[in-house]
């Protein structure tokens, strides 16, 4: 038995090789360690754990099956609450919710909620354990828009109350921004996303893609021909933000969105594939947020010098601190403090550099940060052939705009209720990204929780 103060460390490919692949990163817990590392958990009465974590997970209630060795019997626990268990294990940022709340943590370092949710889900996943399906159908449909992670979570939850669901996909894969946006070193398809998926079919969803809703067939369609008796949004929010600058829309400009589903759903990093990207030696990727990382990682390991330009300082990157060290060890530069003003063209119209400012930190903002300023005289040329931006993206208006009476804001994100999901729209309901804008995989989970919940009280006429 190791320092209880301590969590018991998890197994990392080593920096230097995992930046030149796209293998994943962490290889979690064995057995022993999960069992070792459960043995540390207070098993709190009142488990602010609990609280921390957005769908509600009994976390103790798990976390004593792990350190007991009912691997099956902590996957049931975990199953009641989470339909993605593996995935959210690998991407939720634990740290700032379940984790920071832990009593363990005051006098020493949390309990290691994440890592042992994966070790369960990953023994799921490999003996093939089934999710619990409902006893019997209840004879009602509901269609869901979009497969990723607050369409999977809704579809999963009315499944299991016996709901007949069908999950609209637009792309030809399943997973939405699982597969699209997350690269394969953070979270691997075949092994993690797929089987998950499979999980959620075998409660009985139906899935249908390519399936553009707006352009294939429209929410009142669904309703009125296809005899929908409620809809559940989930469609993310996939439409990328620019900054306005001079020189962006030069040859080699990419939004991380783009380059990652390149690299990503098109395996643009494989030389197998037919879908190659214009991938750049000398990359700059410009935020600070999990998706910069993530494409920040990815154009590293297509062989670029990449860097992280962010006008803020280290302490206000929204990134998770994980990935920030491990993009640092793998050799990402950080240019922080530093702004862009203009992307430079060569006479082809080819990135060629960019144009920063230096800047520090004003008075505290809106968002409670402190502000960016400009300082002048800083500005200096930066050589590059490729810009990345990761500015944050905002809902596809196509949905909103072919469902009539559907109320949006002036982002165009729809309007929903955040108890239950509800839209103006009365048998319309919606969650995630559509509602937010970009947020994490398990805020998303949560809203597709609260929207199953609000369509079967909406159907059980309460």
């Amino acid at each position: 038995m190791g320092d209880v103060l301590k969590r018991v460390p998890v197994r990392e490919q080593d920096a230097h090789v995992r930046a030149a692949n796209f293998e994943e990163v962490c290889y979690g817990y064995n057995r022993e360690e999960a069992m070792e590392e459960a043995s540390r958990c207070l098993n709190c009465k009142n488990a602010k754990c609990i609280q921390g974590c957005p769908v509600s997970i009994n976390i103790p209630g798990f976390i004593s099956k792990v350190r007991e060795g009912d691997i099956e019997g902590a996957y049931k626990v975990i199953g009641e609450a989470s339909a993605l268990p593996a995935i959210c294990g690998r991407v939720c940022p634990q740290e700032s919710q379940c984790e920071c709340k832990c009593i363990r943590g005051i006098k020493g370092e949390p309990v290691s909620i994440g890592k042992l949710e994966r070790y369960v889900a990953d023994y799921a996943l490999e003996h093939d354990i089934k999710p619990e399906r409902a006893k019997q159908k209840n004879g009602r449909r509901v269609a869901v828009i979009g497969s990723g992670p607050s369409g999977l979570t809704c579809a999963g939850d009315l499944a299991k109350l016996g709901y007949d669901v069908t999950v609209f996909e637009a792309l030809h894969e399943l997973g939405g921004v699982l597969v699209y946006g997350i690269p394969e070193f953070r979270l691997p398809k075949q092994k993690v996303v797929k089987k998950e998926i499979e999980k959620v079919r075998e409660l009985g969803v139906n899935f249908e893609t390519n399936v553009v809703i707006g352009k294939s067939t429209t929410i009142d369609q669904l309703i009125e021909e296809e005899k929908y008796e409620a809809v559940f949004i989930g469609s993310g929010a996939g439409l990328p933000m620019f900054m306005g600058i001079p020189g962006e829309t030069a040859n080699g400009v990419f939004s991380a969105n783009e380059y990652l589903t390149r690299s990503n759903l098109m395996k643009a990093f494989d030389s197998s594939y037919d879908t190659p990207i214009a991938a750049g030696k000398k990359v700059a990727v410009v935020g600070g947020g999990n998706v910069a990382m993530d494409a920040a990682r990815t154009a590293l390991r297509l062989g670029a010098e990449v860097h992280i330009i962010y006008r803020r300082s280290e302490a206000e990157l929204p990134a998770r601190v994980e990935e920030v060290h491990h993009a640092k060890e793998e050799g990402v530069i950080f240019d922080l403090l530093t702004n862009p003003k203009e992307i430079l063209e060569d006479e082809n119209g080819w990135v060629k550099g960019m144009r920063v400012i230096r800047m520090e930190l004003g008075e505290p903002d809106a968002s409670g940060r402190r502000r960016p300023v400009e300082i002048p005289g800083s500005e200096y040329e930066i050589e590059l052939d490729t810009v990345i931006m990761s500015l944050g993206t905002s809902p596809n208006p196509l949905i909103a705009s072919t469902t009539k009476g559907l109320e949006t804001n002036r982002r165009k994100c729809i309007v929903a209720e955040e108890s239950n999901g509800q839209t103006s729209k009365a048998c319309v309901f919606a969650g995630g990204d559509a509602v937010t804008g970009a947020a994490t995989v398990i805020l998303a989970m949560g809203a597709g929780k609260a929207g199953a919940k609000g369509i079967h009280e909406f159907l059980s006429g309460r």
